[in-house]
């Protein structure tokens, strides 16, 4: 993933998501599997969001992505969910008798960022420096 742009944005962003079916269910095997992979591929097609990585295991999901900032982290994993889970009762209703409850996804969900060459040490000495020891007006370079 590289620097990318919007009509007013440069950005570099990227996310580690994962989470869970309702109840960790080992119900992500076979053909349920196989067409989440298909669905978060289409949504992210659909929605502006990159998926780097994705692997789906039988109780959980990994899913790394970037996408514009304009997007909230909440809302692009609301997306994925919500329709993945739409999709997966209609063409799989027989999923219902092991989800009871209406829901295909727990609610909650893991999120860490990510960044290649500004590593969160990196971005502490830059402030610090602006902190403690910016005296002149010249740039601290990043890289």
């Amino acid at each position: 993933m590289a620097l990318k742009r919007t009509s007013h944005t440069i950005y570099e962003t990227k996310y580690h998501l994962v989470w869970a079916p309702k109840y960790r269910k080992w119900i992500l095997r076979g053909d349920i599997q196989k067409r989440v992979e298909e669905l978060f591929h289409e949504i992210a097609e659909n929605h502006d969001i990159e998926i780097d990585t994705l692997e789906i295991a039988a109780d959980h999901v990994h899913l790394f992505v970037s996408f514009p900032p304009r997007m909230s982290i909440s809302r692009v994993v609301a997306k994925l969910k919500s329709i993945s889970a739409s999709e997966i009762f209609r063409e799989h209703p027989e999923v219902k008798r092991e989800l009871w409850g209406g829901h295909f996804w727990q609610v909650g969900y893991f999120v860490r960022t990510s960044g290649d060459q500004v590593t969160t040490e990196i971005i502490r000495n830059y402030i610090e420096y602006h902190r403690k020891e910016e005296k002149t007006p010249n740039q601290l370079k990043l890289f």
